[in-house]
């Protein structure tokens, strides 16, 4: 894997996969899968729990509550300017897997994190995770171990 940046790497048997689940994020907002309370139910398993940006966890119910009470949260982030990039996938077993990517929210940079489920009745997120990226943070990579502070 020399020379390849393990962090977006996708093995090409995945790329379908690829291509179907970038259509989905960022998750939530996006018009075809999930600006309404009615696709957020449909596309999140029952025991769908999210870990925030800020470090707070949110059920899946309490994410149903604010889709159906304040739908304006749920905006199409390409109309507002929002970017996604970076995009890694990692098959985890049968039909489920680990996308992720870094979302640029108008100079708001998280790194994104979402378990896809496919099943008979399409795909479903199992969990969702984003984290900030601290000004101009460096990641890991062979060559600059010297710059990895735990």
């Amino acid at each position: 894997m020399t020379g390849e940046n393990p962090f977006t790497h996708v093995d090409p048997e995945l790329l379908p996969v690829l291509a179907e689940l970038r259509l989905r994020e960022p998750i939530f907002h996006t018009p075809a899968f999930g600006l309404s309370a009615d696709e957020f139910l449909r596309s999140t398993a029952p025991g769908y729990w999210e870990v925030g940006a800020s470090g707070r966890r949110y059920s899946r119910e309490l994410i149903l509550t604010w889709a159906r009470e304040r739908p304006e949260h749920f905006v199409d982030g390409s109309k507002v300017g929002w970017r996604t990039e970076d995009f890694g996938l990692l098959q985890l077993g049968p039909e489920t897997y680990l996308l992720t990517y870094t979302l640029d929210q108008n100079g708001r940079h998280t790194r994104r994190s979402t378990i896809w489920r496919q099943d008979n009745d399409g795909w479903r997120i199992l969990f969702h995770q984003g984290t900030i990226v601290a000004g101009e943070e460096i990641d890991a990579l062979p060559g600059n171990e010297d710059k990895i502070f735990c």
